[in-house]
């Protein structure tokens, strides 16, 4: 299964990528995970990669397609993948499907988790709130701000990308505004009815 979850920032990608990685028995790839470890590392594309996550926007392409394509020969990857935050643009997109193709792999389904614009800035507000009266420090891709100019980069940048996948075929849409209990159950029935593609390990 090579699984694409996609929707605005704080749309609860994450939460639901691991439940998927939990229930499935496959990776679970967040490029701002993998983008936060180099940060954290030190490395040069980490160093690279925070002064442009720090202003919120995007990461270059050939430093996210990088990553992603050292990651998925690791051998956790084996029985496929979910990717959280990538694509982000059409030509991600494209890079993409070069990438798995070159494997003989293609994505298997596209979910889109639908949300209110208006709710995931109070959510990233509450977030921030917590994490101040807990006395630790806003991350940096928390601050409402910051966040805003994220969510605005999304529309332009990334939007764009789900009428490439549905011109494949690939996007199922699933309502994000409900519990998080009722949005895994949404992604289990389109996990369990989706066309099985190549890269679809069951």
């Amino acid at each position: 299964m090579i699984l694409i979850l996609f929707g605005p920032p704080a749309a609860g990608k994450g939460t639901q990528a691991a439940r998927l990685k939990e229930r499935h028995k496959v990776a679970h790839l967040s490029t701002g995970d993998m983008l936060r470890a180099a940060i954290a590392q030190g490395t040069e594309v980490g160093k690279r990669a925070k002064a442009i996550m720090d202003k919120g926007d995007l990461v270059p392409d050939e430093i996210v397609i990088g990553i992603i394509g050292d990651r998925i020969k690791d051998p956790d990857c084996k029985n496929g993948f979910i990717l959280d935050g990538f694509p982000r643009t059409v030509n991600q997109a494209k890079a993409l499907d070069e990438l798995l193709k070159g494997r003989t792999l293609e994505v298997s389904v596209v979910i889109v988790i639908e949300v209110d614009e208006a709710a995931l800035i109070k959510r990233v507000e509450n977030r921030a709130n917590e994490a101040r009266a807990k006395g630790e420090p806003v991350r940096a891709d928390d601050d409402p701000e910051t966040f805003k100019k994220r969510l605005a980069v999304y529309k332009a940048e990334t939007a764009p990308v789900l009428p490439y996948y549905d011109n494949q075929g690939k996007t199922k849409r699933v309502d994000g505004m409900k519990s998080i209990d009722e949005v895994t159950a949404q992604i289990e029935a389109v996990v369990k009815t989706a066309k099985p593609r190549k890269g679809w390990f069951g």
